[in-house]
C-alpha cells in the first residue's frame, strides 16, 4: 500500500500556527505519510503587515515557502489545517484560500478526503470551538471525512481537552501542545491510509 499523501495547510500571523504546523508534519511522516507543508498567501497589504513587528517578521519568514493551491488539494487524500482565529471564526486569508477550490469542489476533488484542524487565539476564550466548528461546515460541503482528535489519548486532555482540534493561547504552543499535534496527525495519517487504500477484488 502506497503512503498516504497528507497536506499540511496553515495561515499564520505571528508564528504559533506555523510551529503546530511543522509538528503535524514531522508526526505525519513518522507516521508513514508523504506530507507537503504549505502556506495559504497573504491576503493583507504590506503596509499594514509593516505596522506590527511581530507580523511582518513571520511573513518574511515564511516568503519563500510553498503556497498551497488547488492542485495541492487534488494531490493530497488528506488535510491537516492550521489558522488563528478572527473575531470566532478563519482568517480571511484562510476564508480566501478556501473561494478558490470552488472548481476542484465541483469535480468532486474534494470528497472522501480526510480533514482535521487546529487553531489558536490570543486569549483562552477567543472562539476557538467556534473556530473549528464553523471551518467543519465548510468541509462538510465538500464531502471530506472530518477526523477530529476527540479524547482518544491522554495528551489531548493535558493540552487544554480541545475534541474539535487541537488549540492554544497564541504564543504558548509547549511541550503538551506538540503532544496534541503529534497525536492528531497520527490520528489522520492512520484514518486517512484506511480511507485511500485501494479495494482488492476478490479472486
Amino acid at each position: 500500500m502506497s503512503a498516504p499523501k497528507i497536506a499540511v495547510i496553515y495561515y499564520s500571523t505571528y508564528g504559533t500556527n506555523h510551529a503546530v504546523a511543522e509538528e503535524a508534519a514531522r508526526a505525519a511522516r513518522e507516521a508513514g505519510a508523504e506530507v507537503r507543508v504549505l502556506r495559504v498567501a497573504e491576503t493583507a497589504p504590506q503596509a499594514v503587515i509593516d505596522t506590527q513587528d511581530a507580523w511582518k517578521a513571520q511573513a518574511d519568514k515564511v516568503k519563500d515557502a510553498p503556497v498551497a493551491t488547488p492542485d495541492d488539494m487534488i494531490w493530497a487524500d488528506g488535510y491537516f489545517f492550521s489558522f488563528p482565529t478572527r473575531f470566532g471564526s478563519a482568517p480571511s486569508q484562510m476564508r480566501a484560500f478556501i473561494d478558490t477550490l470552488g472548481g476542484v469542489w465541483a469535480q468532486g476533488g474534494l470528497a472522501n478526503k480526510t480533514v482535521s484542524a487546529t487553531t489558536s487565539a490570543a486569549n483562552d476564550h477567543g472562539g476557538m470551538e467556534s473556530t473549528l466548528l464553523g471551518f467543519y461546515t465548510s468541509v462538510m460541503h465538500w464531502g471530506s471525512i472530518i477526523v477530529a482528535p476527540g479524547f482518544t489519548h491522554a495528551s489531548i486532555g493535558e493540552a487544554g481537552g480541545n475534541p474539535y482540534g487541537f488549540a492554544v493561547k497564541a504564543g504558548e504552543f509547549n511541550d503538551a501542545g506538540k503532544a496534541a499535534v503529534a497525536h492528531q496527525a497520527q490520528r489522520l495519517v492512520e484514518i486517512t491510509a484506511k480511507i485511500a487504500a485501494p479495494v482488492t477484488a476478490e479472486a
